[in-house]
């Protein structure tokens, strides 16, 4: 914008300046002609006064430029010239001004007793152009610093309005990377401003919006532990151990479940945060390594000593963990060996997670697709937590057979793009 404004002023600049300097170039021009004209027939009259006395030969030399007359008898006194046709036109009696080799000649007639004299005085052009060069030259440099000047004024305009523009897309672009904390700066021309307020005013509605729906889940979760502990009491009462001991497993799990959905919402309300992966992953494989040991699995883990931060809440990276390692327990027989893998990585931290088990179909790393009977959510809960720290989740199968989930967490936080929609993946 600020380039095609320069433009247009400087095209509309220059046209207003030709239409103005051209004619006055040209009037600049004849005021210097005419000048010198007057001059020339000032002195030739001058000389005219002259002729018939003894004084014309002193006249002729006190004029400061050629003259030459040309008496009645055929002599001249003064500059050599030739009687040219003007010169004979003059001496009817008619005062002539004509064009000349160099110049032009100012031909005045004078009546003397012999007859009449003609006196000629010559102009040469560097007087006819006596500091016209030097006029064009300063209307010349007149002309251009008008268009620079209104150049620049223009540039300054168009800044006063594309400054504000660039900041509206700023705070549009940081909005669609999930910054909701953005706001537009009222600034600029009215209708800026107006579009700036609109852009605030809608930011501040999704963020409303999104508040509204994330409490809404967190109250929908809540609700959902009035049947979860009915159900659990049903449990409980059966008669059969074994019916009550799998129902009560699954109570259980349902509502690790609707804890996790009640934890998410007000991890999203709240904002991101951080922790170290080696502690969190450490307690974890702890909880978890009792169930291993029943099962006879060789659990192998590998830990750095030393922190390993990243930009992941504590509980959201347990959850994490406990998503990888309850697939493991679920999906692979028992006595499958698995490992846990946490090392330092350039981006962060890598969390690996390993198994000796059948594998999975690739089909069930969409959401919701499952190989077990479950939900279906685990790797979407992995994939989730890596990718809103900016990392990612990788899954791929060993040589020797089982399956091997990456998780990628980075020491850089995100922008939180809890309101994007993505698809993911579950083992």
């Amino acid at each position: 914008m600020r380039r095609w404004l320069a433009l247009l002023v400087a095209a509309t600049t220059s046209l207003v300046l030709i239409a103005l300097l051209v004619p006055m170039a040209l009037l600049i021009r004849a005021v210097a002609e005419n000048g010198a004209m007057s001059r020339a027939t000032a002195a030739a009259e001058s000389v005219a006064l002259a002729v018939g006395t003894p004084d014309l030969a002193l006249a002729v030399e006190q004029v400061s430029r050629p003259v030459t007359v040309f008496l009645p008898d055929g002599r001249t006194v003064g500059a050599a010239a030739t009687r040219t046709d003007a010169v004979r036109l003059a001496a009817t009696g008619r005062s002539v001004t004509a064009s000349a080799t160099g110049g032009r000649e100012v031909l005045v007639s004078a009546q003397s007793p012999g007859g009449t004299a003609v006196i000629r005085v010559f102009v040469p052009d560097t007087e006819l152009m006596r500091g016209v060069r030097e006029a064009w030259l300063a209307l010349l440099l007149l002309g251009l610093a008008l268009v620079v000047l209104g150049i620049v004024l223009a540039d300054r305009l168009a800044l006063a309005v594309t400054r504000p523009v660039d900041g509206l897309a700023r705070v549009s672009h940081r909005l669609a990377g999930g910054d909701l904390t953005a706001r537009a700066e009222l600034g600029g021309p009215p209708e800026v401003r107006s579009v700036a307020l609109a852009l605030n005013q809608l930011a501040g509605r999704i963020d409303e919006l999104l508040v509204a729906e994330r409490e809404s889940v967190a109250d929908l979760s809540h609700r959902l532990r009035t049947p979860l502990t009915g159900l659990r009491l049903d449990a409980e009462s059966l008669r059969d151990p074994e019916e009550a001991a799998r129902v009560q497993a699954r109570v259980d799990a349902l509502e690790r479940a609707v804890s996790a959905v009640i934890t998410e919402a007000r991890r999203r309300s709240a904002g991101r945060d951080s922790c170290d992966a080696a502690v969190v992953v450490r307690e974890r494989v702890r909880f978890w390594s009792v169930l291993a040991e029943d099962q006879g699995r060789e659990l192998t883990i590998s830990l750095p000593a030393a922190p390993l931060p990243v930009a992941v809440g504590a509980e959201e990276l347990a959850a994490c963990v406990d998503a990888l390692l309850g697939n493991v327990f679920a999906h692979t027989p028992e006595g499958s060996a698995m490992s846990v893998r946490l090392a330092p990585h350039p981006s962060g931290a890598l969390l690996a997670v390993e198994d000796s088990g059948p594998g999975f179909d690739p089909a069930l790393l969409e959401r919701g697709n499952s190989g077990g009977g479950s939900t279906g959510l685990g790797l979407d809960i992995a994939r989730r937590t890596a990718e809103s720290c900016g990392g990612h989740l990788t899954v791929s199968t060993p040589s020797g057979g089982g399956a091997c989930v990456e998780v990628l967490l980075t020491t850089r936080p995100m922008r939180d793009r809890s309101f994007t929609l993505g698809g993911g993946g579950s083992h």
